[in-house]
């Protein structure tokens, strides 16, 4: 039986990579045992929540961002999370271990090194993370979203495109072009909510509702903190919305949107490229190397999405922009195919392959 080991987290952009190369895991090969190594966060929870993963964390801390006396307390702790990691494998034996990010990573793939076990990362966005730049020489491959200027190993690594959760591949191949008389919006912020984003969309429909009050519709993830607000904003205006802290059924919430205003985070543009969903996108200013903009410029560049900047932005320019693209069907559509020519619903195939070949290269290497 096989047997693999999925870690990261702490964002929904480490967790549905992981998630969606999990499960394809489990659907190619039948008994095929997971672990999901992640961080305690209640998003981890909720995200990994119904899947027939086993769950483990450890404790450790990340670098990055953090004061000097949390960096020490960093180090100090990899020993032990180290530590931990290593019973995690001996008692759970994988044949490979997958990182798709974030800081738990760490340990947990210098603890499989350790015991010579087959190693990949995951990296989603053009600017990689601390943790990938310094995995990067350790592991065995190294799959990457989209084109990065960072020189990673170029014989260990390859553009495979970002995992994007089976429910969402499969509600692709119905979405077309739209005949309704409404339009639909959809707001995204990321897995937690953006407060910037939620005011700026709701300063932009107090402009648009006068004019399209009758045939315009949103959906909008808020996050926990900017839920009331939002939704008494849109009643006292006399939108149509859904407004939720965060929608379970992307795949569902995807289907029915005909534009998408989001942050650039690499897996919702991801996911955004699968379904051709073109997109007004606000990069957050404070993402960790500007990341987030780099991300943008590629779908930019590539016809499929506009960008806008946080910092020069307000609901009167947001509006214009969404006026613009209202009068432009044609500008619309053509968006929409460039974002789909982008997309890559073969990533997680690509990426199993590459796996299950390393898995065997070692058997064989033992057996020899």
């Amino acid at each position: 039986m096989m047997r693999v080991i999925v870690t990261g987290g702490g964002t929904g952009g480490h967790l549905f990579p992981g998630i969606a190369l999990a499960t394809g895991l489990q659907q190619r090969i039948p008994g095929c045992r997971i672990m999901f190594i992640g961080t305690r966060r209640l998003l981890d929870q909720q995200a990994l929540a119904g899947y027939d993963f086993e769950l483990a964390s450890i404790k450790c801390m990340g670098l990055k961002g953090m004061g000097l006396g949390n960096r020490i307390q960093s180090v100090l702790q990899l020993p032990a999370a180290v530590v931990e990691a290593r019973r995690i494998m001996k008692r759970f034996a994988p044949d490979l271990v997958f990182g798709v990010g974030g800081y738990v990573t760490g340990p947990v793939l210098l603890a499989a090194r350790l015991s010579s076990i087959p190693l990949c990362i995951h990296e989603q966005n053009s600017v990689p993370g601390l943790a990938n730049k310094m995995l990067a020489r350790i592991v065995d491959r190294i799959f990457l979203s989209i084109p990065c200027r960072y020189p990673f190993p170029a014989a260990r690594t390859l553009v495979t495109g970002n995992p994007v959760r089976r429910e969402i591949i499969e509600a692709s191949s119905h979405r077309g072009v739209s005949e309704k008389k409404r339009i639909t919006i959809l707001v995204l912020g990321g897995s937690q909510g953006a407060h910037r984003v939620n005011f700026l969309v709701a300063d932009a429909m107090d402009e648009l509702a006068r004019e399209y009050a009758d045939r315009l519709t949103l959906i909008h993830q808020t996050g926990e903190a900017d839920e009331k607000e939002v939704r008494s904003r849109y009643s006292r205006i006399g939108l149509q919305a859904e407004v939720k802290p965060f929608f379970q059924d992307m795949a569902g919430v995807y289907s029915r949107a005909d534009l998408v205003v989001s942050r650039a985070g690499a897996t919702t543009l991801a996911e955004l490229s699968v379904m051709g969903l073109p997109a007004i996108l606000i990069p957050y200013p404070y993402a960790a190397d500007d990341h987030q903009k780099t991300n943008g410029l590629y779908y930019q560049d590539g016809g499929a999405a506009t960008m806008q900047l946080e910092q020069e932005l307000n609901g009167a320019k947001l509006a214009r922009e969404i006026r613009n693209l209202f009068h432009n069907p044609d500008w619309l559509q053509k968006m929409s195919e460039k974002m789909k020519s982008l997309g890559k619903p073969e990533a997680t195939d690509a990426i199993i392959n590459e796996c299950l070949a390393l898995i065997e290269q070692r058997k064989a290497q033992a057996g020899a």
